[in-house]
């Protein structure tokens, strides 16, 4: 999997990767507009938990240099998106995440807990206002899965 992000990515992210490693876990910044936007709380979506406009949130914290990623979405019954890790580094157009993100919905995988962790590309395309992430196939089910993390900042 990280071979692969590795390769969409490019050499700068490649780069930023290295460079993380190096620094002891710091999160790398190459884009200090991209990475005060990141920093805060913001909504946070997968598109099966609801599908009206009730978000869930996400907190990203500078952490000694490392910035740290919590949140939740929760929806009817047990259906709920949990992410938590964190952010390797910080382009203009994108940031890598390493940690665990934990999708439930009710009619996926017989509604059981489905847990991704690694590396993933949150990535902003054309003019929307939030990073998706990449790595969409859901591993328990063969459904794309958006999370999303919205500029917009709540606290």
């Amino acid at each position: 999997m990280t071979g692969g992000l590795l390769m969409r990515a490019g050499r700068s992210s490649l780069l930023a990767v290295l460079l993380a490693v190096c620094l002891n876990g710091a999160t790398v910044v190459n884009d200090k507009a991209a990475g005060a936007l990141l920093l805060g709380t913001h909504p946070l979506s997968l598109q099966w938990v609801t599908f009206d406009k009730t978000k869930g949130s996400v907190t990203v914290t500078d952490s000694g240099g490392v910035y740290r990623v919590k949140g939740e979405q929760k929806g009817k019954g047990t259906d709920s998106l949990l992410i938590e890790g964190e952010v390797v580094s910080v382009n203009a157009k994108d940031f890598t995440f390493k940690g665990r993100i934990v999708t439930r919905v009710s009619y996926i995988a017989g509604g059981k807990a489905c847990v991704r962790e690694g590396t993933f590309l949150f990535r902003i395309s054309g003019a929307r206002q939030f990073w998706r992430m990449r790595e969409q196939a859901n591993p328990c089910e063969e459904v794309a899965d958006y999370v999303d993390i919205f500029f917009v900042k709540t606290k």
